[in-house]
């Protein structure tokens, strides 16, 4: 979130005053980013978002709610996109700003150790230099979440290789019926299916990496990463949960740790659904997702 989202925001989009006040310190860490795109009723559809902001002389008076946002609860600035008279459009929001707010969302199951909370507008007046300068529509928010899923490519091999080898450690520890568990056809089939994933993960997550470097990574790409990276990761968790058995759920290991968080890396940054048909769109040439 902080550099692939809201750093990667105002590097891109922002004006040279934003990214001066802003980049150096995100970058340090003396300041946290969060941002705004989901709402309570637009989460795959962001064109349907109803957060607006309207001219009020110099200033813009910026209106709505956005939900799920992760680092919202300690963020110092938020990245919020909002629909006006010239299309959607991103700013540059200081927390402190008055009339805005960050309750945070309590009796998570998941991402336990990141704060999310909802941003909360009302009336929330900015000046002119706020707004991105130049960028309008969905081009903005959605440039920004192609850069997160990269990432995300890369974050959810983490936590199937942890949970791999938490799994391959612990069966070749672990003893039934005289002989430790790797020693079962069945435990190594699971092994090397987990393997198997795994590696053809990284092999797909270098060479998006590699197309990227050389500028020439399409978002179709990026989708087909994340899709894959992040399915097969969930599948290698609760792989390996199994030959945990009731140890797999304990956070003595952390197996079912990643498996939860994945549950929500599996739909934040665009759904199995919502990737599933760009792909569809690339390969047929019809839009299914009206």
């Amino acid at each position: 979130v902080q550099g692939s989202l809201a750093m990667f925001a105002i590097w891109r989009w922002g004006s040279e005053e934003q990214k001066q006040e802003w980049l150096p310190r995100m970058a340090a860490g003396e300041a946290i980013g969060c941002f705004g795109l989901t709402e309570p009723d637009a989460g795959s559809d962001p064109a349907s978002m109803t957060t607006h902001a309207r001219r009020d002389g110099d200033d813009w008076v910026l209106n709505g709610r956005k939900m799920w946002i992760s680092n919202a609860p300690y963020a110092d600035v938020a990245v919020v996109w909002a629909q006006t008279d010239e299309g959607v459009r991103g700013f540059v929001v200081p927390t402190d700003a008055p009339g805005f707010s960050t309750p945070e969302i309590k009796h998570k199951l998941s991402l336990r150790a990141s704060a999310t909370g909802e941003l909360v507008m009302d009336d929330v007046r900015l000046p002119a230099d706020a707004v991105f300068p130049e960028v309008r529509g969905l081009k903005g928010p959605l440039s920004c979440l192609n850069e997160a899923r990269y990432g995300i490519v890369w974050g959810s091999l983490g936590a199937a290789r942890s949970s791999l080898e938490a799994a391959r450690t612990y069966a070749m520890q672990r003893t039934q019926f005289g002989k430790p568990l790797a020693a079962f056809q069945l435990t190594q089939q699971k092994l090397a299916d987990m393997s198997l994933e795994y590696i053809k993960g990284y092999l797909l997550a270098l060479h998006l990496g590699r197309r990227k470097d050389a500028g020439l990574l399409r978002p179709e790409q990026v989708s087909i990463g994340k899709l894959n990276n992040v399915r097969e990761a969930l599948e290698i968790c609760r792989t390996a949960r199994t030959i945990l058995g009731a140890n797999g759920i304990s956070l003595e290991y952390p197996v079912i740790r990643h498996a939860a968080n994945l549950e929500s890396v599996l739909t934040y940054e665009g759904t199995t659904e919502m990737h599933t048909l760009v792909l569809g769109q690339v390969l047929t040439g019809e839009s299914a997702f009206r």
